[in-house]
């Protein structure tokens, strides 16, 4: 399987860079941006018009990536089932504040989780 198939929000581990020449400068940079064999990957968000560009989370780190240059990213074979989860951001993990007693039902909206959008 291939990073670019991967659904919203699934995961994976990160086999191999698919190269297409020796001297494949996208590849050598996906490489030097952390996408290493044995890494965790996570898709969070699909550009507004064909998917295109995905962004994904590796670590702490947030790259938006063509389609093109996540399909040379090379998954482990049923690694969606067994694929550890990318740490999660500690403002991900956080519950929502308590309302104060005096608030009111109405303002209840304002104390909703962030919702991650496609990066500009």
């Amino acid at each position: 399987m291939r990073l670019n198939q991967l659904s919203l929000r699934a995961a994976g581990v990160i086999d191999h860079i698919e190269a297409l020449s020796t001297h494949d400068a996208i590849a050598q940079r996906l490489g030097e941006l952390g996408f290493v064999p044995g890494e965790p990957v996570k898709v969070i968000a699909f550009g507004p018009l064909g998917g295109d560009p995905m962004a994904v989370e590796i670590g702490f780190t947030r790259f938006a990536l063509r389609r093109s240059e996540a399909h040379r990213i090379v998954l482990r074979d049923n690694t969606a089932a067994t694929a550890p989860s990318c740490a999660a951001q500690p403002h991900e993990q956080a519950a929502p504040a308590a309302p104060s007693p005096s608030a009111s039902t109405a303002d209840s909206s304002s104390h909703q989780a962030p919702v991650a959008g496609p990066l500009a």
